[in-house]
């Protein structure tokens, strides 16, 4: 796989971030709202819960650096959240509802790692195709015809 040491590297990081992340936002789960003066949540647990995805991801992307050959569904459904969370955090800031200060969020949790995980899936695409056609041949012995 081309670049697959700066693949290992990428995913490594990726989990070592997303582990701190979640578990930083799980301790403290009002600090982005402290941070972009918005009023405090009621009710703190669901921002916690979304730290305990984050981190969760950590460990996905651990297995990614483990076998970069076929990691490519799961980095591929990282990246959609990657993509999927600015979406929103843009509605949000555009209708007024969240200070731009908020953008914080998606610059270090999805907008750093468009480009890599783009790379990474660019890179790994013929090993997913190469698997998929692989597991696409009918096994003899599973063959229950005749």
């Amino acid at each position: 796989m081309p670049r697959r040491s700066f693949h290992r590297w990428l995913f490594v990081l990726a989990g070592l971030y997303n582990i701190s992340w979640g578990l930083y936002s799980v301790y403290d789960p009002q600090w982005l709202f402290r941070f972009s003066g918005l009023p405090l949540l009621n009710h703190p647990q669901i921002f916690a819960c979304l730290a305990m995805v984050v981190g969760l991801y950590g460990i996905i992307y651990f297995e990614v650096a483990r076998v970069p050959e076929r990691g490519f569904l799961l980095a591929g459904v990282g990246l959609i959240g990657k993509v999927l969370g600015p979406i929103g955090l843009a509605q949000l800031i555009w209708s007024g509802a969240w200070p731009l200060k908020t953008i914080v969020l998606c610059l270090t949790n999805d907008l750093i790692w468009w480009i890599p995980f783009s790379v990474y899936l660019i890179d790994s695409w013929p090993w997913f195709k190469k698997d998929l056609r692989r597991s696409q041949i009918p096994d003899p012995r599973y063959d229950r015809s005749g």
